[in-house]
């Protein structure tokens, strides 16, 4: 069938008409790789906290690409040359940066494949497609490893003010209906410039800056870190966990085949060839969701529990802590629930436990933000800001929380 290239515009509910610039940027957004994205949700379980919350990683990676085509316009304006290679390698560098997430984004990284991280996967996913458009992704591949020779693009793609963070925190904002993340993303995106070769934001920009982190930190522990998303991520993962051990003692599971496969094989980065990626590339959402409801069936006690939680939102009782939860407490509800349901101490574990959530609003350390002031100098936006509440904001916030199940005494 004739790959069809008429369509140059999409309708965004963030910033209306979305135009794509050019005919490869066009072809990369049509491929199944891309498209799969329409299939991967952008907050995993959120939607069980906020019902809104059901926008998908094909969203945002448009919404990264008009904010870039909107910064190379205000940098070029200010007198910083981008040629046109370098112009289309920064759109698909942001287009592409979420393309290797698995299913549910975040909440099953680890899960599918073990030990390696969605930025790693979508590498892989560059390369291969690098192929299909006769290497025309590889200046796009160097940005997005943050090896090209020009810092600030490698900046505007990954940074503590990128072009995802400035689309996702406005995004998700909209979509859960929390008015705290709303950024002005353009008002940030007009002060940007390039001093040596580094991304800065000229003084007058500040405030805005400011409200970014304050908004960013926000939404972590209001929406990304809630503590119900937190325990219903933690079931998802269990899921994975108990269908692989079920696997492992000669259970059949149903299942699709892409899920069956890794259900089936310990997949690492060193065995994570040509031939298994694309096995990952068929993996999405509703791989995960129609198996759990094959499984709710299963007479398994622990998955066939964990996927009627899950699907029907019977989720478990959750608490945060300032401090590490104590073992003596978890074994009082882990005795409970064995004697309960007559389940041994490791099936128990399944619906029993704890962990730990952190927040960095601003890393002062790593790749700061950098204030350009009129004299032409430039300094840290924690130490150019008036807030101390920048400052607050540079130091790691760890909670502790305890699940488990609603039980009456």
């Amino acid at each position: 069938m004739a790959t069809r290239t008429k369509l140059k515009i999409f309708n965004d509910p963030i910033y209306g008409f979305i135009t794509i610039p050019s005919e490869c940027i066009f072809k990369i957004i049509a491929h199944p790789y891309f498209q799969r994205l329409r299939r991967i949700s952008q907050m995993g379980m959120s939607y069980l906290v906020y019902p809104g919350a059901h926008h998908t990683r094909f969203h945002h990676a448009l919404g990264g690409l008009h904010l870039m085509q909107q910064a190379i316009e205000i940098l070029r304006f200010k007198g910083v040359e981008i040629n046109k290679d370098e112009e289309e390698a920064l759109q698909i560098a942001i287009l592409l940066h979420d393309i290797g997430h698995g299913p549910f984004s975040h909440a099953m990284e680890h899960s599918i494949v073990e030990g390696v991280s969605h930025e790693c996967i979508s590498i892989l996913f560059m390369q291969e497609m690098n192929t299909d458009f006769n290497q025309s992704l590889t200046l796009a591949i160097d940005i997005f490893k943050g090896s090209y020779s020009r810092k600030f693009m490698n900046q505007l793609v990954s940074s503590q003010l990128d072009m995802d963070r400035l689309d996702y925190l406005k995004r998700d904002s909209f979509y859960t209906g929390v008015p705290e993340g709303n950024i002005n993303s353009e008002r940030i995106i007009t002060m940007l410039n390039v001093v040596n070769d580094q991304l800065v934001v000229e003084e007058k920009g500040i405030y805005s800056v400011e409200k970014f982190l304050v908004a960013r930190r926000l939404m972590y522990w209001q929406v990304y870190l809630h503590k119900t998303g937190v325990a219903a991520e933690q079931l998802l993962i269990r899921v994975l966990k108990r269908a692989k051990e079920l696997i492992e003692n000669g259970e059949e599971l149903s299942c699709s085949p892409a899920l069956s496969f890794f259900l089936h094989n310990k997949v690492t980065l060193d065995t994570l060839d040509s031939a298994t990626l694309q096995t990952f590339a068929k993996l999405d959402d509703y791989d995960i969701i129609s198996a759990m409801k094959l499984w709710l069936e299963h007479e398994d006690f622990v998955l066939s529990n964990l996927c009627e939680m899950l699907l029907n939102r019977k989720l478990l009782k959750v608490k945060l802590k300032k401090k590490p939860i104590k073992s003596e407490r978890l074994e009082k509800y882990i005795l409970k629930l064995q004697k309960k349901y007559n389940i041994n101490r490791a099936e128990a574990g399944y619906f029993v436990f704890s962990g730990e959530i952190s927040n960095v609003a601003y890393s002062s350390e790593n790749d700061k933000i950098q204030i350009v002031h009129r004299n032409g100098k430039t300094s840290d936006v924690a130490k150019a800001s008036d807030q101390l509440n920048l400052k607050a904001l540079s130091k790691e916030v760890t909670k502790y929380y305890i699940c488990y199940p609603k039980t009456k005494d």
